[in-house]
């Protein structure tokens, strides 16, 4: 049997996603500032100097876990809209993948938010990647309201119950919040539409 050699950069992107990985758990679990590098090296088994070779400071580290919490958003809600047809369910489908994250065990809250209540006040470079990933999402659901030939006001509203059933469901423990924001999203979808018959509500 032969074996396909490892690269050197394969080996050293292994590692970083291995970082990566490691610092999201943390950072979620206990805060960024409460996590130290030193603890990042040892929950990682990596050298001191082999962490820094790959992440120069704390500050790129957290910019590399914002990066992969990015792509972990848009994958999961991007599967949830890809199975409904609706052109209406679709813009609910964001508090559907809402619902389903907030049941699971490790769920802190919105990662782009904590971060910037830590350091997005001392870290413009931080607050940039935050804000370009809440814009993100607001671009999205102004695409899909769009689709649905829905008015524009629709979207930021949208929006606003995702960001608020997010914080609720973080600080309260109430994982209901997703339940409650889509029920409100309904309201103003079938205010969006006051002369069209608009499918029977989910019961969830």
């Amino acid at each position: 049997m032969t074996t396909t050699p490892v690269s050197p950069t394969g080996q050293a992107n292994d590692i970083a996603d291995h970082v990566v990985t490691i610092a999201a758990e943390l950072f979620n679990a206990r805060g960024i500032s409460a996590v130290t590098m030193d603890q990042l090296r040892d929950a990682a088994g990596v050298s001191l100097k082999r962490l820094y070779s790959l992440y120069p400071s704390k500050e790129a580290l957290v910019s590399a876990v914002l990066a992969r919490r990015h792509d972990e958003w848009v994958t999961g809600v991007n599967r949830v809209i890809e199975r409904v047809d609706n052109p209406r369910e679709r813009m609910l489908a964001v508090f559907d993948f809402l619902a389903n994250w907030f049941l699971e065990p490790e769920f802190r809250g919105c990662a782009f938010i904590n971060t910037f209540a830590e350091v997005g006040a001392t870290s413009p470079e931080i607050a940039a990647i935050v804000r370009a990933h809440k814009l993100g999402v607001q671009k999205d659901l102004e695409r899909i309201v769009a689709d649905a030939g829905a008015p524009d006001w629709l979207a930021p509203q949208l929006s606003l119950l995702s960001e608020g059933a997010q914080t609720t469901a973080a600080i309260a423990g109430a994982p209901t919040a997703a339940a409650h924001a889509r029920a409100a999203a309904e309201t103003l979808i079938e205010a969006a539409y006051p002369n069209i018959p608009t499918p029977a509500r989910s019961q969830r």
